[in-house]
This record gives structure tokens, C-alpha cells and sequence, in this order.
């Protein structure tokens, strides 16, 4: 050898993988903000359809993985846009719900809509065989945690 050792970088791999997560991030990113929304925005209407009712704050932000003060200002900025309204809890005037408003429900299908082709988009370049393979090792990966 000639003096100089050439390591890998520690925890190359998961740099590697932290890498592709920022990138297709980036992609779905900027398809939802073809229609106006943001990932995180996209979130918080995807997790009130999943339920197909009101739902505490507090519940939302577990749902979104998010905490409750940043759920606050979502809503916040989602209600002032008119795609998520407060309702009062009958007989808990403490308790208060995030809703769909009609104008939420067509944008998350418009958005949805962004997605599925962002996602076509992303993984064109993989074979039927590489994508399943993928799928796979990504839940492999998350469960490794």
C-alpha cells in the first residue's frame, strides 16, 4: 500500500438510502405543489379521508406523526384555505374536530390523482421484477429499526 487507506464513509449505505428518500420527496413535493399542496398538507386531508370523520387534533397530529402544535397550524392554514374546517364536539364545548370541507375532499383526489402519476414517473425506469424487489427490501428496511 502506499501509506493512504481508503475507508467507506461510515453508515454510507443509510446515506445512500437518506439520499433517494430526499429525492423522491423532492419529486412528490413538487407534484403536489402542481395542485397547490404541500406533503405535509397532503397528510393531514389524506389521514381525515382515511377516517371518514372528524377527528381531534390531537388524534390527527398522532395520525400524522407530527406534534400538536404544528397540527394547529396546519389546520390553521388548511382552514384558511377553505379545505378543512373546526367543529365543537356536541356537549364537549373543550373538544374541537378537523373536517373535510367539500372543497378538501376534491383536492385530495386531485392531489391523489398528482401522486399516482408522480409515482409512475419515479419508478418508470424499474422492471415489474426490480420494483417488487424494492418493495420488499423497503419493508425489510423498516422493520430493521
Amino acid at each position: 500500500m502506499n501509506g493512504t487507506q481508503t475507508t467507506a464513509a461510515p453508515a454510507a449505505m443509510a446515506f445512500q438510502v437518506l439520499e433517494a428518500a430526499h429525492e423522491v420527496e423532492a419529486h412528490l413535493e413538487k407534484a403536489l405543489g402542481g395542485v397547490g399542496l404541500s406533503l405535509a398538507k397532503f397528510g393531514v386531508l389524506a389521514r381525515l379521508m382515511e377516517a371518514g370523520e372528524p377527528l381531534p387534533l390531537g388524534c390527527l397530529a398522532e395520525r400524522c406523526s407530527c406534534v400538536r402544535s404544528n397540527m394547529t397550524q396546519l389546520v390553521d392554514r388548511l382552514e384558511a384555505e377553505r379545505l378543512v374546517e373546526r367543529v365543537q364536539v356536541p356537549n364537549d364545548r373543550r373538544s374541537i374536530l378537523a373536517t373535510l370541507t367539500p372543497a378538501g375532499r376534491d383536492l385530495y383526489e386531485e392531489a391523489r390523482s398528482a401522486l399516482e402519476s408522480a409515482d409512475t414517473e419515479l419508478f418508470a425506469s424499474l422492471g415489474e421484477v426490480e420494483r417488487a424487489a424494492l418493495k420488499l427490501l423497503l419493508q425489510r428496511l423498516g422493520k430493521s429499526g
